[in-house]
C-alpha cells in the first residue's frame, strides 16, 4: 500500500465486509479491507439461500467479490487487527505484523464464533454433517434421519423447526430434564426423544451414520443438527472503540449498523441470525450511511476552509 491513511477501513473481508467497500468504492472512497482468512463458514461446501448464488462455493463468493472490489481501487489485505481506537480524525487500526492505518471511519465485520458442545466428532464434522442452520443446510438433508443435540440455552424451539425438513427426527435431551409440557408438544409433532448424555459422533467413511450414548446404544442418525452459543468475533475491538454491548454480548447498533461516532458493523459481528445474503445487504446498508456521514464532513470541511 502507498499509503496508510484511507477514508474507511473494513475489518473483515466476509460477504458484508466486501459488499460495503464495493459500494464506497464506487462512491469513489479510498477504503482498505482487512481480511485475517478466518470465515465462519469456513468449513461449508456450499451456500444456499442466496439469490442467483444458490449453491456456490463460499471461497468462490469471496473470490468474486475481492475481484471486484479491486477493480474500484478498493485495497484488501491480509491480517488481523490486534487494536483500534478512536482519535479526533477518525480510528487508527493497529495489525499483528506493526502495521498501523488510519481511518476517517472504521467498518468492522468480522463475523463471529460458533461454540459447539464438547463431544467427540463435533469440530471434525461441523459444517459437513454436524450442521448450525436449518434454512442452510436443511433442504440437503431433507427426508433423512436427524437429530437434534439440546444446547444452551435449550434447543426446542429448534427440534420443531428441524421436522419441517424430516419426518425422523430425534431430540437428543443430553442434560436437559423435559418438562411434561415439553413432552407433549415433542410427541404431538413425533419427535422422539433419547435421555441421556451423547458419548460421540459414529463416523463411517468420511459420512456421520449415528449417535453414540455414555451407556453404548448407537442412534443411526445421518445429520445432526445443534444451535451453537454465538459470540462476535470482535468484541475487543468493538470494547477499544468505545462501543456499547447488549446483555448476549452483541453490540449495540442503529438500524444502519452504526455503532459509534466513528464506527459502524454489519453481519454477524452484529447480528448473529445474518445468513450470507443478509450480512451482504447490511454491509451495502451500513456502507452507504458511512458514505453518507463523510460527505456531511466533507461539507463542515469545505466551510471551515472557505470561513479561514
Amino acid at each position: 500500500m502507498d499509503s496508510q491513511s484511507f477514508d474507511v477501513i473494513v475489518i473483515g473481508g466476509g460477504a458484508a465486509g466486501l459488499s460495503a467497500a464495493l459500494v464506497l468504492g464506487r462512491a469513489r472512497r479510498r477504503v482498505v479491507v482487512v481480511d485475517s482468512g478466518e470465515p465462519r463458514n469456513a468449513a461449508a461446501a456450499h451456500m444456499q439461500g442466496y439469490l442467483s448464488r444458490d449453491g456456490m462455493p463460499p471461497s468462490d463468493l469471496l473470490a468474486a467479490g475481492r475481484d471486484e472490489v479491486a477493480g474500484y481501487g478498493v485495497e484488501v489485505t491480509d491480517g488481523a487487527v490486534v487494536s483500534a481506537v478512536s482519535t479526533a480524525g477518525g480510528v487508527v487500526a493497529r495489525l499483528a505484523d506493526g502495521r498501523e492505518l488510519t481511518g476517517r471511519r472504521v467498518l468492522v465485520t468480522a463475523g463471529m464464533v460458533d461454540e459447539v458442545p464438547e463431544i467427540a466428532g463435533v469440530s471434525e464434522r461441523w459444517g459437513k454433517d454436524l450442521l448450525h442452520c436449518p434454512y442452510c443446510h436443511g433442504w440437503e438433508v431433507r427426508d433423512r434421519p436427524l437429530g437434534v443435540f439440546a444446547s444452551e440455552p435449550v434447543s426446542l424451539p429448534y427440534a420443531h423447526l428441524v421436522r419441517q425438513w424430516s419426518d425422523d427426527v430425534v431430540f437428543f435431551a443430553r442434560t436437559h430434564s423435559l418438562t411434561m409440557a415439553e413432552r407433549t408438544e415433542l410427541e404431538a409433532r413425533d419427535i422422539r426423544v433419547v435421555e441421556g448424555e451423547v458419548a460421540r459422533l459414529v463416523v463411517e467413511g468420511d459420512r456421520l451414520t449415528g449417535v453414540e450414548m455414555l451407556d453404548g446404544r448407537v442412534i443411526a442418525r445421518s445429520a445432526v443438527f445443534v444451535k451453537p452459543v454465538n459470540t462476535p468475533h470482535a468484541g475487543g475491538l468493538l470494547d477499544q472503540l468505545g462501543c456499547s454491548f447488549a446483555e448476549d454480548g452483541f453490540v449495540i447498533a442503529d438500524g444502519v449498523g452504526r455503532a459509534g461516532a466513528k464506527v459502524w458493523v454489519a453481519g454477524n459481528v452484529v447480528d448473529p441470525r445474518a445468513q450470507v445474503i443478509t450480512a451482504a445487504g447490511q454491509g451495502s446498508a451500513a456502507a452507504i450511511a458511512i458514505n453518507g456521514d463523510l460527505v456531511r464532513e466533507d461539507v463542515e470541511r469545505a466551510i471551515g476552509r472557505t470561513a479561514s
